[in-house]
Parts: C-alpha cells; sequence; structure tokens
C-alpha cells in the first residue's frame, strides 16, 4: 500500500484560552477524499489552515508526503504549495479578471507559463465543468451562483494539483445545483487522482464526494471512519449532527434579542 499523502498528528493550536484543535490525529491516502464535518467553531477551517502553513499550530506534527511541513521555511513551503489546489467558500474569484483570467491565475503568476498558453489551459478546464468557451470572456458578476463555483472549481484544477481543499463547496447553492457541483467535484477529482480534504456543513455534499468522514467538536475528532458507517456511528454527537437534530447533547448559543 502506498504511504498516506497527509498525516497529521497530536495537532493543537489555542487562541488565547480557547482550544480550537486539541490533539487532532488524521491520515489522507493518496486519491482519497476526506470530509470533515462540524458545527460552526469546531475548527474545521482553523484544520485547513495550518495544513496549509496560514496558520502555525501550537504543537504536533503535519506531514505531506513525508515531509514535516510544520515550521518549514517560505522558500520550502512555496514548493509544498505547488502540490495544493483550493476552492474557496464564496467562490473567492477576482472581479477586476475575465473568467478565463481567473482560471489562468496560477499557471500565469506561480508556473509563469505565457498567457496564451495559460488561456488555453483554461478554456479546457472550463470545459470540464461544464462551460463553454464564451463564457471564459465573462466577468464573475455577470455569472449566476453555480456557474461561479464551476469556475471556481475549475481554477481548483487549473494546475493539475495533487492534494485539494474544498471549503464549504455547495454554500449557497439550491439543492439541484449542489448536486451538480458534487458531481463534478467527484469527476475531476477521480480524473486528476488527487487526494482531497474538504469542510462542509452539508451531509448531501459530505456523502456524494467523500471516502472518509470525520467528525470535528470542541476541538477533537470524535469519529472517523469510511461514509457508509456515519450512520451506525454509535456516538450521539454525530447522530444529532448528520441528522439535523435541535435535541441531542449538541447544544447550540442563542443568544436572545
Amino acid at each position: 500500500m502506498a504511504a498516506p499523502r497527509i498525516v497529521i498528528r497530536g495537532l493543537r493550536k489555542s487562541f488565547g484560552r480557547k482550544k480550537v484543535l486539541d490533539g487532532i490525529d488524521v491520515e489522507v491516502g493518496v486519491g482519497q477524499s476526506l470530509v470533515v464535518i462540524g458545527g460552526s467553531g469546531s475548527g474545521k477551517s482553523v484544520l485547513l489552515k495550518c495544513i496549509l502553513g496560514l496558520i502555525e499550530p501550537d504543537s504536533g506534527s503535519i506531514r505531506i508526503d513525508g515531509e514535516e511541513t510544520v515550521g518549514l521555511s517560505r522558500a520550502d513551503r512555496a514548493r509544498v504549495m505547488r502540490k495544493f489546489g483550493m476552492l474557496f467558500q464564496g467562490g473567492a474569484l477576482f472581479d477586476s479578471l475575465k473568467v478565463w483570467e481567473n482560471v489562468a491565475f496560477g499557471p500565469i503568476q506561480s508556473d509563469h507559463i505565457p498567457e496564451a498558453e495559460a488561456k488555453e489551459i483554461a478554456l479546457a478546464k472550463l470545459g470540464a465543468v461544464g462551460l463553454t468557451p464564451d463564457v471564459g470572456e465573462l466577468r464573475p458578476a455577470e455569472l449566476s451562483g453555480g456557474m461561479q463555483k464551476r469556475v471556481a472549481l475549475a481554477r481548483a484544477i487549473a494546475r493539475e494539483p495533487e492534494i485539494i481543499f474544498f471549503d464549504e463547496p455547495t454554500t449557497g447553492l439550491d439543492p439541484i445545483m449542489s448536486d451538480v457541483i458534487n458531481e463534478l467535484i467527484v469527476q475531476c477529482v477521480k480524473q486528476l487522482g488527487a487526494s482531497t480534504i474538504s469542510i462542509t456543513h452539508d451531509m448531501a455534499s459530505a456523502r456524494k464526494i467523500g471516502d472518509r468522514i470525520a467528525m470535528l467538536y470542541e476541538g477533537r475528532l470524535i469519529w472517523q471512519g469510511p461514509v457508509a458507517d456515519i450512520d451506525h456511528s454509535g456516538d450521539a454527537h454525530v447522530d444529532q449532527f448528520i441528522h439535523g437534530r435541535a435535541e441531542g447533547p449538541i447544544r447550540m448559543q442563542v443568544t436572545k434579542g
């Protein structure tokens, strides 16, 4: 068996007295899709930012393809980051750039590919997510929410990364468009053979795009396993979350006005 692409051990991060990550242990195999679920404030985004090197953990290990990445120099971090692609929550497209320029941004800026060649790559990736070349000449503001997500996905795969992160990929979309995006993610990831980590509140999305699911609660991974096993987790917190029940051990903080 191939060695895991990502191995995280004992990861901890606090902000003041708040323990956001409290001893995280998780692995992602080559070509495997891990979905991290959990309520708002459970530490999902902080986990991604630690892996990306945007936040320095207080302690613990993050190994990418066997290389320790905690404490890397800026140059080594830049080298490791070439393996990554990212679909940001909300798309995070550049309003001032045409669609094709958004998709070609990585190849041009990071890989120094000539503009004409980068445009060909961009149009090919737009085609991979079901968008025609004429869409490439539009601005993001001229697109629907679903089309913007497709463009964001095309940008995430433009450099054919080995590892892709998906941050709430279906936020703001109706159920049908959400399923379209989920299906495109599955197809694109399979074609690349990439390893992925996704964070989401959307259980339909988690079940569709994930091989494994891990649930964060109060800074700890309280359950992880194959997608098929989550309905029989035996954990009351997991059961409450995946079924969206108000009653259960998870208590939401509600401010009364």
